[in-house]
């Protein structure tokens, strides 16, 4: 099962995924959890560690972010407006 727990001192959500994604795969593994009605996929971007998969949810913009050398997966607001929405976004991913 996948864990999202919402740190507010850094306003981000991280995941913590029952098993992690391999870098090469990240692009699907990010569709997949992003999958819901209220969630628009954007354009993906890959790099030598990090990965990113940018979305939209309430006309907010957003960021799945994956670093393969940390195993670490997270969700960040681009601007005060997208943070103020992370509490929603974490119901409707969890």
């Amino acid at each position: 099962m996948t864990s999202i727990i919402y740190d507010e001192q850094h306003q981000v959500l991280i995941i913590t995924p029952e098993t992690m994604p391999e870098d090469h795969d990240f692009e699907l593994w990010a569709s997949i959890f992003l999958h819901h009605t209220e969630i628009s996929v954007q354009e993906f971007e890959q790099g030598a560690d990090r990965h990113l998969q940018r979305f939209r949810f309430k006309e907010e913009h957003f960021n799945l972010n994956f670093e393969h050398y940390s195993a670490s997966v997270w969700i960040s607001g681009e601007g005060a407006f997208a943070e103020e929405l992370l509490g929603d976004l974490r119901s409707i991913i969890a």
